[in-house]
């Protein structure tokens, strides 16, 4: 039954996904410790960021892509590092020249402490990675404007985050997440400051498609069960959203119905 489903797939960009948990695969304590926590975590998206990788090296020498190569993946790049829509626009040319698909998570960055992403050069990327085909997902902030703007532009899904990356802050802003979920005509998926899978679950019931993390996974005390809570988050959060919570009311209601029954009285007069 699908509305009972709190892991349905779902697709981005023409292809269907069966994990709503897009995983990160840097600063894992070891190669072991990552493949576990991709195990627990069911996800299909990875990411990963291009400067980390020898493009010019066999695929089978990279620890991250040797870990997956003989696995059903879909591999999402990303330009983090980058500080200008150029420099964002020519690393995702080389991981697609070094085959690495046509999938792009453009990030671009230019404070130092904060990390928070440069909205006009972000825009600028997304239309020209769109043209050239690839298939373009940004990191955006929360901002529902910028949100629609990148949809127009052409982006598969917008990556609003929930804080700055890193932070384990949680979601600032949920009102805007939630706007940013209830009017985006794309997949949005919440990327950055989520620290626990009690933010995966919230950012699910505010109306999100799917999350992205990594250093709350790869830094937790035990990353693979992270990866197993974030998981059952996601699937929480979203069976949750379905299920329909109850009105947030500023006084007091009893449990038990005021005449004593256990159900509402049924039309006619019986108990139902």
């Amino acid at each position: 039954m699908k509305e009972a489903n709190g892991n349905a797939p779902f697709t981005i960009g023409g292809v269907t996904l069966r994990s709503r948990l897009f995983l990160g695969t840097g600063r894992y304590p070891s190669p072991a410790v990552l493949r576990r926590a991709l195990e627990a975590s069911g996800a299909h998206v990875l990411t990963f960021a291009v400067r980390r990788v020898d493009l010019e090296a066999p695929r089978e020498d990279d620890p991250t892509l040797r870990l997956t190569e003989d696995k059903d993946f879909v591999y999402l790049p990303n330009t983090s590092g980058s500080s200008t829509a150029d420099e964002a626009v020519r690393l995702a040319r080389l991981a697609r020249e070094a085959g690495l698909g046509s999938w792009v998570k453009v990030e671009i960055s230019v404070h130092p402490r904060l990390l928070l992403p440069d909205p006009v050069e972000t825009l600028k990327a997304t239309e020209r990675l769109v043209r050239e085909g690839f298939t373009v997902l940004p990191y955006t902030s929360d901002d529902p404007m910028l949100c629609a703007r990148l949809a127009e532009a052409g982006a598969a899904a917008v990556m609003p985050g929930g804080s700055p990356i890193g932070t384990g802050l949680g979601i600032l802003n949920p009102y805007h997440l939630s706007w940013i979920a209830e009017e985006c005509p794309v997949p949005v998926i919440v990327d950055a400051g989520l620290g626990s899978a009690a933010d995966a679950a919230q950012a699910m019931e505010l109306g999100a498609d799917g999350i992205l993390v990594n250093t709350p996974v790869a830094l937790a005390r035990d990353p693979v069960a992270m990866a197993e809570a974030m998981r059952l988050g996601v699937e929480a959060g979203l069976l949750s959203r379905r299920a329909g919570r109850i009105p947030r009311k500023p006084y007091a209601s009893a449990s038990s119905a005021a005449d004593g029954g256990l159900f509402p009285a049924a039309p006619g007069g019986g108990a139902g």
